[in-house]
């Protein structure tokens, strides 16, 4: 039990410091209007481990802080990342096209509006969310499933402990 409770925390922490380096380093395009967040890829990987629900919110939270975000970015984006994740979690057993789905509609319909309310952001929430959910699309949609496809080669031997 006791490893299986280290395997969990170890692997979550992991999930959480790749999505924050790749927040960062890929900050130019990670924030804004027209934005492509790489590290929303990461957001397939509760189809192979429940960790990466808490990594992906805990990543997504210091990714906004330390990326510069103001609060109502940091709290409502990390809500989204955390719903859009248990939402993949919850499609795990289901095609993997399905199970991208919850990231890239939560993240469409809740980015638009912290960034009209929140940054002042004049654009129509609409096409803010036309935006948004075109670059989650290329992060969760393409670059999520090819992450997917290259992990369910190793995924019994990276999270075979993690297995539900």
């Amino acid at each position: 039990m006791k490893n299986k409770n280290v395997s969990y925390l170890t692997q979550a922490a992991m999930i959480a410091a790749i999505y924050v380096v790749l927040t960062i380093v890929f900050a130019p395009i990670s924030f804004g209007e027209i934005q492509v967040r790489i590290a929303e890829m990461l957001t397939i990987l509760p189809i192979f481990t429940p960790a990466a629900i808490p990594g992906l919110f805990v990543g997504c939270l210091i990714g906004n802080i330390t990326g510069g975000a103001i609060l109502p970015d940091i709290i409502c984006g990390s809500i989204a990342t955390l719903i859009g994740a248990a939402g993949t979690y919850a499609l795990r057993n289901h095609h993997r096209a399905l199970a991208v789905l919850p990231p890239i509609l939560v993240n469409a319909l809740v980015v638009p509006f912290v960034l009209r309310y929140a940054y002042g952001v004049v654009l129509p929430i609409p096409f803010l969310a036309l935006t948004v959910g075109i670059g989650e699309i290329i992060s969760c949609g393409i670059l999520g499933n090819v992450l997917a496809a290259v992990l369910k080669k190793y995924s019994g031997k990276i999270f075979a402990s993690q297995r539900a």
